[in-house]
């Protein structure tokens, strides 16, 4: 049942850094000071106590109660909560000693994990509109996990709550146009680091399902220098430049230091924006060096399918919700494909990332944000960051609140033949058109061969119709399918249309 949050509401649990020296009852490190409650589902609360002391916690008019277990663990779930910007407190009790400990400003609403590599690392300073946004927002809050690894699975993270948007441009941006659809806080929590793998971000035990995986945790396991150089840097305290890309680059030990302490935190989801370390080759791992060893372009959709059913149970929430941001238009062509340039149809390019990332879509509860129309050709890090995060929460508000907005540009449906032309038919293409009045730009048609022709195109309705003078009864189409395609193709919400290809034609 929902529960109001207008009356008395407490649940004891202190400052976080007072838990080892005051407190024989240790909340999970996601609870601190100022944080956001997922409003509307469960809520999850865990932490440590001395071996089987009875624990009791309390929150409007909830009273739950456990007893630790042998190893001292805990873990209760309150009731769904409505949300509310109004401050709440919160109380755990020990009901052997009657010590307790509180944390002060708890509101409730919704949150989203935000993660991946450095194109969601990167701060709103990238971005005057972003820095601005960052600075005025309002009814947002952020938590942000310390970048840091390790070799086994962890139970606690450094970082806090804190009354401020993400330092994130994605994450702030995302937070800001959610923010404006709601009426209660938006939580984010951070947890990215630049050029991690989608690897760096797997449990150990997905090397049951995935070879790849396996065979790159047998190596890493063999690897006494790699780790040796580890344990000395995290002895340390503190690294450089190198080592610090060292120990992101590995695969399992960023999961286990910044992912596996966040679950089971409650929350609708998780903004995912990663892909380019699984980009350097088409398919197949390379030989060396170790740490370049990652799942490559054709292999990463059953990889990420994987990953996120694995993460579905970690969080033990089967609509726990997936956005997936599209890698924006970006010139790399790699050498194991034809020669061509960023908007050539058959290179071997950043085209076929993005159609293993939107095979997240055959799982529900996803979405993929379409970024075709950004990006920057010689930048692998653009700094037009705020309309993904538009576009991200627009997919939110939609996907998780049963808002009726438009949220995706159009999608391919189906193609018809007829002769020289062929016609191409979308879903979500009300009010199709082209941003700059010309005609639609970046497709492609084939006949039986991959043999690739630009096509002149003409919308009528809500298709369009192709035809090429060099290809005499085309069958293939494909869409914005390069690595920089110059698109033009919007519905009438603006929203470009999705990257396809209707051949199967092998890479």
């Amino acid at each position: 049942m929902k529960l109001s949050l207008e009356s008395l509401c407490v649940l004891s649990v202190g400052w976080l850094f007072s838990f080892a020296v005051y407190a024989d009852i240790q909340p999970a490190s996601p609870f601190t000071d100022h944080m956001v409650l997922q409003r509307d589902l469960p809520v999850p609360i865990w932490g440590k106590a001395e071996p089987h002391e009875e624990v009791q916690v309390s929150c409007a008019g909830q009273i739950k109660s456990t007893k630790a277990d042998a190893k001292g663990q805990w873990r209760v779930t309150l009731d769904p909560l409505s949300g509310s910007s109004d401050p709440i407190t919160f109380e755990i009790l020990s009901n052997d000693d009657g010590e307790k400990v509180a944390f002060f400003d708890v509101v409730v609403g919704e949150v989203w994990i935000c993660s991946g590599q450095s194109n969601m690392q990167m701060g709103v300073n990238a971005s005057p509109e972003l820095k601005k946004l960052f600075e005025e927002a309002e009814g947002i809050r952020s938590f942000t996990v310390k970048r840091t690894v390790a070799f086994t699975e962890q139970d606690s993270l450094e970082g806090e709550w804190a009354v401020v948007a993400p330092d994130s441009a994605v994450a702030c941006s995302f937070a800001h146009f959610l923010r404006q659809s709601v009426d209660v806080p938006v939580g984010i929590i951070l947890t990215a680091w630049g050029s991690s793998s989608i690897e760096a971000w797997m449990p150990r035990d997905m090397t049951e399902r995935l070879p790849h995986f396996k065979t790159i945790m047998e190596e890493w396991d063999a690897d006494t220098e790699g780790h040796e150089r580890i344990e000395g840097v995290l002895a340390a305290g503190e690294w450089n430049k190198e080592d610090d890309i060292f120990m992101r680059r590995q695969s399992n030990i960023v999961y286990n230091a910044m992912m596996k302490p966040l679950a089971p935190y409650a929350c609708r989801g998780l903004v995912w924006y990663q892909g380019e370390r699984n980009t350097r080759f088409i398919t197949g791992m390379p030989e060396e060096p170790q740490y370049m060893r990652v799942a490559g372009i054709l292999e990463y959709d059953e990889t990420m399918l994987a990953w996120m059913e694995r993460y579905r149970r970690e969080w033990q929430r089967k609509d726990f919700h997936f956005l997936v941001v599209m890698l924006p238009g970006y010139g790399q062509i790699l050498n194991s494909g034809p020669d061509g340039d960023e908007e050539s149809p058959d290179t071997h390019s950043w085209a076929w990332m993005r159609e293993s990332q939107m095979k997240a879509l055959e799982l529900s509860h996803t979405g993929v944000a379409n970024t075709i129309d950004l990006g920057d050709v010689k930048n692998i890090h653009p700094k037009d960051k705020l309309p993904i995060g538009e576009r991200l929460a627009l997919l939110a508000e939609r996907d998780t609140l049963g808002h009726k907005v438009v949220a995706e540009g159009p999608v391919f449906k189906k193609v018809e033949r007829n002769g020289a032309e062929i016609v191409v038919h979308f879903d979500h293409a009300d009010g199709l058109k082209t941003v700059d009045g010309e005609s639609p730009g970046a497709f492609w048609v084939a006949a039986e061969s991959a043999g690739w022709s630009r096509a002149v195109g003409r919308i009528e309705g809500n298709t369009v119709v192709l035809n090429s003078v060099e290809i005499e009864a085309p069958l293939h189409v494909r869409y914005a399918f390069a690595g920089k395609p110059a698109v033009n193709l919007v519905n009438d919400a603006g929203l470009p249309a999705y990257p396809f290809r209707t051949d199967t034609f092998a890479p």
